[in-house]
């Protein structure tokens, strides 16, 4: 078989197993952890050149407020235009503005190297496209961007760090609790004027064109912290990231992404660790998390727009992460119109009071979407907040729409908790199924308040399962 029949043959035979639900749980996870190993082969790490530019030879300075912004995208750009190679942020304390990675291009920080961005939102003009919260739009610069690039890296065992707090990005979102007082501009609030998470929603469901939805400084929509757009072959390995105005790591459109190693701790608002979006073939290993928002969430657009480009988060690896606080651990959704499939999370911890959930799936009748092929083996759970496993088909409380979601063929197995609200919690329809075959083994909840709670789901099966300590038939 040539090798790129490989990978689109992956839904269907993973489905076909599935057609045979009744065989034991063994033979069907082997089968699938076997597309995982395939999957596995076709991500690549990229490679540079061996030429290295340190960003001291053009000007950048250390230790003082005085943005090396022009002197880290030139050292990147002449670094480009000679074929690519490494640019070296040395130890040392640097002020930024934003940054534009290129083609064949890596960014390395040395360790002691700390690059700390600029919180004023007009260094982040003029604005980009991107896409917010699942919405196309031309908004601020992610604090790191690249467009269709490939072979790009961010490396070494420095730290990015957003410098956002409860003074600055933060209270953009329109919450107290991170520093919104009354009478603020906010994404929720703009006085007479229309608010701009609303502004961009109104304009995507008119469906008016994506150049003409240019987002301002006083929609208060906060950037993303490194955005690789419509790249391929992408890297980030072994920094720290701390301090983000939104999204740490949202790789867009992309095509064989690696996230190893990577330490995430931020906990202003949305502040997701990682969020492959529409993105195929990504491996996140080795990486620790500790956020204020999900860990990981995997997303591929909302409604129209999500449906538009119809592009699925797809042949997904995360294995030997750590996960603390968190909306969720591995997350689908909530943006989830253009799909996700072939999915395969292993070996990981997640043990925190403010982890809310080991692994969770939302979405609802407006944004759609079908999730499918999803496996999770060997996870050691200390406790969580609310459930174990959370399939939730009304998120954001929305319960009748056009597009209503699917989500099919799941095995959780070698999963061990030891405190949390729920087990197993899958909130669904009383009058429609849109959960299908579910495959929970050897798994084992204790201490769970409230048990297992399962509605409008079918071909639930529970195999050598504790629950509280007894046996569940």
């Amino acid at each position: 078989m040539k090798k790129g029949v490989v990978i689109p043959l992956i839904t269907v035979l993973v489905c076909c197993l599935f057609m045979y639900f009744a065989l034991p749980a063994r033979n069907i996870e082997k089968q699938a952890w076997k597309q995982a190993e395939r999957v596995l082969k076709n991500i690549k790490d990229p490679t540079f050149p061996d030429r290295v530019l340190n960003i001291l030879d053009f000007g950048a300075v250390v230790d003082i407020e005085d943005y090396s912004s022009t002197a880290i995208n030139q050292a990147i750009l002449k670094c480009h235009e000679q074929g690519g190679g490494k640019v070296l942020v040395p130890a040392g304390v640097f002020y930024t503005g934003p940054i534009e990675l290129k083609s064949n291009v890596c960014l390395h920080l040395e360790e002691g190297a700390v690059l700390k961005f600029s919180t004023n939102p007009e260094d982040y003009l003029p604005v980009v496209l991107s896409r917010w919260e699942g919405w196309d739009c031309y908004n601020l610069r992610p604090l790191i961007y690249a467009y269709k690039q490939e072979n790009i890296a961010i490396t070494g065992k420095g730290i990015l760090d957003g410098q956002a707090t409860i003074d600055n990005w933060w209270p953009w979102k329109g919450r107290r609790e991170h520093g919104w007082e009354e009478g603020m501009i906010s994404q929720e609030w703009n006085g007479d004027k229309e608010a701009g998470r609303n502004r961009l929603a109104r304009m995507e469901a008119e469906e008016i064109p994506v150049e003409e939805r240019i987002m301002s400084i006083e929609d208060r929509l906060r950037p993303p912290f490194f955005q690789p757009y419509q790249c391929r072959n992408v890297l980030v390995e072994g920094i720290t990231i701390n301090r983000s105005p939104f999204w740490l790591l949202h790789p867009l459109l992309c095509e064989n992404v690696t996230i190893r190693g990577v330490t995430m701790e931020s906990h202003g608002p949305n502040n997701d660790g990682c969020d492959p979006e529409s993105c195929k073939n990504v491996l996140i290993e080795d990486c620790y998390f500790n956020t204020g928002d999900d860990c990981i969430a995997l997303k591929s657009g909302r409604n129209k727009d999500g449906f538009r480009w119809n592009t699925p988060a797809e042949n997904i690896i995360i294995r030997r992460c750590v996960m603390k606080d968190g909306h969720g651990g591995v997350v689908i959704g909530s943006e989830i119109s253009g799909g996700c499939r072939n999915v395969w999370a292993e070996d990981c911890e997640m043990d925190s009071p403010n982890l809310d959930r080991v692994v969770r799936l939302k979405t609802n009748p407006l944004r759609g979407g079908t999730i499918e092929n999803l496996f999770v083996r060997n996870i050691r759970v200390g406790e969580c907040k609310e459930s174990v496993m959370r399939v939730e088909l009304k998120y954001e409380r929305v319960t009748e729409g056009p597009n209503m979601p699917l989500i099919r063929h799941m095995v959780l197995s070698n999963i061990h908790s030891n405190k949390s609200k729920y087990g197993v919690w899958i909130d669904g329809y009383t009058d429609r199924i849109n959960v299908h075959d579910v495959l929970i083994r050897n798994c084992s909840f204790s201490n769970a308040e409230k048990g297992n709670l399962i509605v409008g789901a079918e071909n639930v099966v529970f195999e050598d399962c504790l629950l509280n300590g007894e046996k569940i038939e």
